[in-house]
């Protein structure tokens, strides 16, 4: 008898169990989402929803909710977790103006994401950076070139920011109806850049007109273009309301105005601040009740966790408050696939050999190549021979793997530095000399430095000089700064630049800069004593190939800037003034060392025949401008095709120049093309005094043109802009 009820138990445990998988709708595929969802959330106690509220969610057994570290990063390339391919930084990428190739960049990211995800999962490693919500990208406004983190931006324009962004969330999150292939994230929501050392108890108070014309629109153009499925809120407050807390901010503007329908979640600590740094409320429930009822669903840091229940208890917020926001916040999880069958989800497909293939890191090379700036060269210094006699590379970052690296950065077993670059494009014949010369920052120790002096035994000199993430970058990482990470001025250590001056004072032949900088730099004297300047950003892995492919004629330099660059400090305002008059091209009163979008090429391009389909424009009209670019040199090359507006008329708050669209075309040598540019009349409304678009009549000049239409810009060789007078009725 007792045998027979053993055999019983045996027969009704495991129909018990499966019984219970039928109960949990959430796992139901035939199902909504948002149905499922509801179920999930249903099922849960207090103490376990709140828990998901946090960046480190708990795994709830009982419910089959796994584990989920949502902090992970993938600025240019899968980072912090192991083995990926390490693509030029962002600023390197805007200096593409190539939104075609920033999603490609980001899809190969993407890719390598879900099969490191993958794996992951498969080793049991669930924790921070090793899942698939991104908190990329950094679409702030590089307002100041003092600020440390501006490297992780797209610029200084909002509209070249909006192309590149967008682009970059379309690459990470693929375009299959049902799931995401990862989730983007557009960060620091918002008016945030600097200074890192304010920044958490700092209170922005942009005016309207520039809150609406500045730091707003590439959010905005990411929820709206692009569906990004996050947003991060920033440390600072704007308008005295802190960031993570402002209804402002994430309710009227980001979900209602905008119709966003991803989640929230604050900068990593950021709520911490609503009641330390800005004092907006006196206690921890409180700044948990503030966040939750602005909008914030996911807290990186500890204000949710530690507080939230006694928020409830306290009668702070409801418990359908924290509901809400979880449902919202559990989306993105569904999205990814989490809860469904693996092999529901196509991603799951791609293979592990897509992390850092051959096609990845020809792709990160390719970036780097279109990415280098050529800012002077002085009677045709560069493309060098191959077959140089006599080469001296020299620098504190010309062997260096920490300058490709930038911040935010992953892991590669191919890290390609200038030297190395350098010494696998010449030939095996040149007597290539490389001695350091100087340290990045500090002053030289020994006296008796030689390095000088090969110069004069040097066919050419190429010096690898700059800054690194080291030095400038994020308040917590920037070890080698002097200032939480940004800049007090634009100059380059001191010991760096009297290095230079000393082999420019005994050189042979001619003096080659090439600067690594993840912002801009006041070249100074330095600028007139080398024969050319190259600009290689933070490149990444493939950085010192795409260089050597640039010195030695491979590849022609056609990367354009996406920020200014001053002559001093002392062109800028001050730091923490967030207005934009007298900053970036559009503001700027003093002549720059370099204009906004300026770059040299090996080849000359001609602008000409300019011709506009309309010449009375009315606001609800559509039209064309088109001209001819012709590539008039000895080689093929690839031009940034720019197109402004510039009013004629009095209107001192309109900006001097207006970046409206651009290309990035190639040329054949000796050929032309015709390129156009289709505008509506929404592209030219202006934002007025009260942070309003509107329709500003009067009479304006569209100028293309292959760097800012300035003086300054012809000046240092940018190809004659030409124009066409229209009028707004």
């Amino acid at each position: 008898m007792r045998l027979n009820k053993f055999f019983v138990l045996l027969t009704i445990i495991p129909t018990l169990a499966l019984g219970q998988k039928k109960a949990q709708k959430w796992l139901d595929t035939s199902l909504t989402f948002e149905e499922r969802i509801h179920h999930l959330v249903k099922a849960m106690t207090l103490k376990e929803k709140i828990a998901q509220l946090d960046s480190g969610s708990p795994e709830v057994k009982r419910l089959d909710i796994p584990e989920y570290n949502w902090w992970n990063e993938a600025l240019h390339g899968v980072a912090r977790n192991g083995k990926s391919t390490v693509f030029p930084q962002a600023i390197g990428l805007a200096a593409t103006f190539d939104p075609v190739l920033a999603k490609q960049v980001a899809s190969a990211i993407s890719d390598e994401a879900r099969a490191k995800f993958n794996i992951s999962q498969s080793i049991g490693n669930r924790g921070q950076y090793a899942g698939l919500t991104f908190w990329t990208p950094n679409v702030n406004i590089f307002r100041d070139p003092r600020w440390g983190r501006g490297q992780e931006t797209y610029g200084e324009d909002p509209y070249l920011t909006s192309q590149m962004g967008v682009a970059f969330v379309k690459g990470l999150q693929g375009n299959h109806p049902k799931y995401l292939k990862s989730a983007a994230c557009a960060k620091h929501f918002a008016v945030h850049s600097g200074p890192e050392e304010l920044r958490h108890h700092f209170n922005a108070n942009p005016s309207k007109k520039d809150l609406y014309e500045t730091y707003l629109p590439a959010f905005e153009a990411l929820v709206k273009q692009a569906n990004v499925e996050g947003v991060m809120s920033a440390y600072n407050a704007v308008y005295g309301v802190p960031a993570g807390s402002s209804e402002f901010l994430l309710k009227e503007t980001l979900r209602k105005s905008w119709g966003f329908d991803g989640y929230i979640v604050s900068d990593c600590g950021a709520l911490g601040d609503i009641f330390k740094g800005h004092k907006q409320v006196k206690t921890m429930p409180e700044a948990a009740a503030v966040a939750l009822k602005a909008g914030v669903n996911l807290n990186c840091g500890y204000v949710y966790n530690g507080a939230l229940e006694k928020a409830v208890q306290q009668g702070l917020v409801s418990e359908e408050l924290i509901d809400t926001r979880l449902k919202q916040l559990l989306k993105t999880r569904f999205k990814l696939g989490f809860f469904d069958p693996k092999e529901a989800n196509p991603y799951n497909a791609i293979p592990t050999s897509v992390i850092h293939s051959d096609d990845h890191i020809a792709l990160a090379r390719k970036t780097a190549q279109k990415s280098i700036v050529l800012l002077k060269n002085k009677n045709h210094t560069l493309p060098l021979d191959k077959n140089i006699k006599v080469p001296y590379v020299t620098g504190p970052f010309a062997s260096s793997s920490d300058v490709l690296l930038a911040n935010y950065y992953g892991m590669t077993t191919n890290l390609v530095s200038v030297l190395e670059g350098i010494a696998d494009k010449v030939s095996l014949g040149t007597s290539l000399n490389y001695r350091m010369g100087a340290l990045p920052f500090n002053k030289n120790l020994n006296p008796k430095n030689w390095a000088p002096n090969v110069a004069k035994t040097a066919d050419a000199v190429i010096a690898v000089v700059g800054l690194s993430a080291d030095f400038e970058g994020e308040e917590v990482d920037a070890i080698a700064s002097p200032n939480k990470g940004d800049k007090k001025d634009l100059k380059l250590p001191q010991n760096q630049i009297d290095y230079v001056k000393e082999m420019a004072a005994k050189k042979k032949g001619p003096l080659i800069l090439v600067v690594a900088s993840g912002s801009a730099v006041a070249l100074g004297e330095l600028y007139d004593l080398a024969d050319a300047i190259v600009l290689m950003w933070y490149p990444g892995e493939q950085g010192g190939n795409a260089v050597a492919d640039v010195l030695f004629g491979d590849v022609s330099p056609s990367g354009h800037l996406p920020v200014t660059f001053p002559k001093s400090v002392a062109q800028l305002p001050p730091f923490e003034d967030y207005s934009m008059q007298g900053r970036t091209y559009k503001y700027m009163e003093e002549e720059p060392l370099f204009p906004f979008g300026f770059g040299l090429s090996y080849t000359d391009f001609k602008f000409s025949n300019v011709q506009i389909s309309e010449e009375k424009i009315k606001k609800k009209d559509s039209f064309t401008v088109s001209c001819s670019v012709a590539n008039n040199g000895k080689v093929d090359g690839e031009e940034v095709v720019q197109l402004y507006l510039v009013p004629l008329n009095s209107n001192k708050d309109l900006p001097k120049y207006q970046l409206l669209k651009f290309k990035r075309i190639e040329i054949q040598k000796n050929t032309s093309k015709t390129v156009s540019f289709n505008l509506e009349a929404k592209d030219l409304f202006q934002v007025n005094k009260e942070g309003k678009k509107t329709w500003i009549k009067g009479k304006y000049k569209l100028v293309v043109a292959n760097a800012l239409p300035s003086k300054r810009s012809q000046d240092l060789g940018a190809a004659l802009p030409i124009s066409t007078t229209v009028e707004f009725k």
